[in-house]
C-alpha cells in the first residue's frame, strides 16, 4: 500500500523526466533482487525498497536551483523531496535513516550498513549499463570488485557485464 504511493510521488516528480521513472524501476528491481539472495527481512526491505524508489528525487530540484542533476545537488535535495512525498504517502517509518541514504546517495565512503550497500549496489548495476561491455572490461571488473560488497549483488553483475 506505501510502496504504491510512494511510486505513485516518484512519478509525479518525474513526470516530465520519463528516464527518471525508467531508471528508478529498474534501479529498484535489481534492490529486490539483491535482497532476495541476500535474506533480507521484511522490515528492511521495505525501507530498502523505498530508499530505491526515491533515492534520486532530488534530481528535479537541482536541475532547476543549479542547473545540473550533479550527485551532490542531487544529494542536497533528495531528503526534502523525498520527506514530501512520505508525508503525502501517509508514510512515518525510518524517515531519518531513509533521508540519510538518500542524501548520501552518492558518497560511497558514508555506507554504513546493508541497507545502503544493497541500495549503492543497485544504482549502479542500472549505471554499468552505460558502459561498454565489450570495450570497457577491465574498467567494469575494478568497478565491481571496489564496489560490490553482497554476494548476490557481485554474481549479479558478473553475470551482466564481464564477458568471461
Amino acid at each position: 500500500m506505501f510502496i504504491e504511493r510512494i511510486t505513485d510521488g516518484m512519478k509525479e516528480v518525474f513526470k516530465e523526466i520519463p528516464f527518471g521513472i525508467d531508471h528508478t524501476l529498474k534501479v529498484l528491481q535489481n534492490a529486490e533482487d539483491i535482497m532476495e539472495g541476500e535474506n533480507i527481512g521484511e522490515e528492511e526491505r521495505e525501507l530498502i525498497s523505498i530508499v530505491a524508489i526515491l533515492h534520486d528525487v532530488g534530481a528535479v530540484e537541482a536541475q532547476k536551483k543549479y542547473g545540473s542533476i550533479d550527485g551532490g545537488y542531487q544529494e542536497r535535495e533528495g531528503p526534502a523531496a523525498a520527506r514530501e512525498i512520505l508525508q503525502k504517502a501517509g508514510y512515518s517509518k525510518n524517515i531519518e535513516r531513509i533521508c540519510f541514504i538518500i542524501g548520501n546517495h552518492h558518497t560511497p565512503s558514508k555506507i554504513d550498513g546493508i541497507d545502503f550497500q544493497i541500495q549503492w549496489e543497485a544504482d549502479l548495476l542500472e549505471n554499468l549499463t552505460a558502459m561498454d561491455i565489450n570495450k570497457q572490461q577491465q574498467e567494469i571488473k575494478k568497478c565491481i570488485e571496489q564496489n560490490f560488497k553482497t554476494s548476490t549483488g557481485k554474481r549479479i553483475a558478473y553475470n551482466r557485464f564481464v564477458l568471461e
